[in-house]
């Protein structure tokens, strides 16, 4: 294709209709086009059946220029005539693209079906990727655990405060009424069953057990994963979206420390604090309850309460809160770090984090549950 030129207005894009022919000359470009397209609004073509366009003449010709020239010999077509048609060599290659025939687009049909076993394939790879990702994530995070108790200046302690207060002290209002109201729905319902053998007493047994040993710490898990685990996602996954944490790399700094850490420290810290706070709630809820409905006092509640509860019922439920703490920091930062291309993508993990956190609390609790049972604890 030759360059477009500002020559002078006799090189100007031209056609000419003489008896039996069309010849066309000048510059057939984006700027000398004017002339032609007056011409082509009223075409007067040849009247014969057999009309030969002759583009020799042209001296340079463009993607424009050649539409018209193309559009020209269709017209000429579409009348019922024959056209014969002259071009020079280096412009064949150019009307030829702008005068190839339209693709057909078919439709795209539906996705094929795809087979049980493909699709439970698919999900146990993507289940494997998102398991190998989570163990490398904890690896380097291990990694960078052991790097900081052994040296605790790299810790950025004002940051393990702050996440202390926001995910500790901040949550104490819903974790005690929740835990509250827990412990006043079991003793509610112990109190109904307890009542027709008249063993009332025996609700401070229960709640007791039921609180301490299961229902605090996972009561609590549960909401820290639903407040703390999704804050943790949604931060860090933004700050992925808006390149911070690639700019933290690029000037030598680990994310991992710099961000994971100290959230992981303060979980660990706030968890089992919370857990000792919905103790106490989920047994003051209970020893309402007991009273109002299976008629026991406050000091007979106490005074059974520490006759049935041991020691030993109130560390396993405290041991489990750094267990779970541990769970939603590292699966709320690991998705916070898998967050891609948009803002979208910030919400889709942040929902996964507070699923998955939440599923894992729970299976753990119940393998705690089995091996206590076989141990005898």
């Amino acid at each position: 294709m030759d360059a477009t030129t500002n020559e002078a207005p006799e090189l100007g894009a031209d056609l000419q209709v003489e008896h039996g022919a069309v010849r066309c000359t000048g510059n057939w470009t984006a700027r000398t086009l004017e002339r032609v397209d007056r011409l082509l609004r009223r075409p007067a073509w040849p009247a014969g059946a057999d009309v030969l366009v002759d583009a020799s003449g042209v001296g340079a010709l463009d993607l424009a220029g050649a539409w018209v020239l193309h559009g020209a010999v269709q017209s000429l077509e579409r009348g019922g005539r024959r056209v014969h048609f002259r071009l020079r060599p280096e412009h064949a290659a150019l009307l030829r693209m702008v005068s190839a025939p339209d693709l057909a687009v078919v439709a795209p049909g539906p996705a094929p079906a795809r087979s049980l076993l493909f699709r439970v394939g698919a999900w146990a790879l993507a289940v494997c990727g998102e398991v190998v990702g989570l163990l490398a994530f904890l690896g380097d995070g291990l990694r960078v655990a052991v790097r900081g108790l052994r040296r605790p200046s790299l810790v950025r302690w004002r940051s393990v405060a702050h996440h202390v207060q926001s995910a500790g002290f901040e949550a104490l209002p819903i974790v005690g009424l929740l835990s509250l109201l827990m412990g006043v729905v079991i003793a509610y319902q112990g109190a109904a069953q307890f009542r027709r053998y008249g063993a009332n007493v025996l609700v401070a047994d229960l709640v007791g057990i039921a609180m301490l040993r299961e229902l605090s710490p996972l009561l609590t898990a549960i909401v820290v994963a639903g407040r703390s685990g999704a804050a943790f996602a949604a931060e860090i996954g933004t700050m992925k979206v808006t390149e911070e944490v690639d700019a933290l790399r690029t000037i030598g700094i680990s994310p991992e420390a710099l961000l994971v850490l100290p959230k992981i420290f303060a979980l660990a810290i706030a968890l089992p604090l919370l857990t000792v706070y919905a103790d106490a709630a989920g047994v003051v809820g209970g020893m309402i309850m007991a009273r109002s409905e299976a008629g026991v006092s406050w000091p007979d509640f106490v005074d059974r309460f520490g006759r049935a509860i041991h020691v030993s019922d109130y560390l396993v439920g405290l041991g489990k809160a750094p267990l779970f703490a541990g769970i939603i920091g590292l699966i709320g930062c690991y998705q916070g770090f898998q967050v891609s291309g948009d803002a979208g993508s910030v919400g889709r993990r942040t929902t996964v984090s507070v699923v998955q956190s939440i599923f894992l609390v729970i299976v753990l609790d119940a393998l705690f549950s089995v091996v206590f049972s076989v141990v005898g604890i």
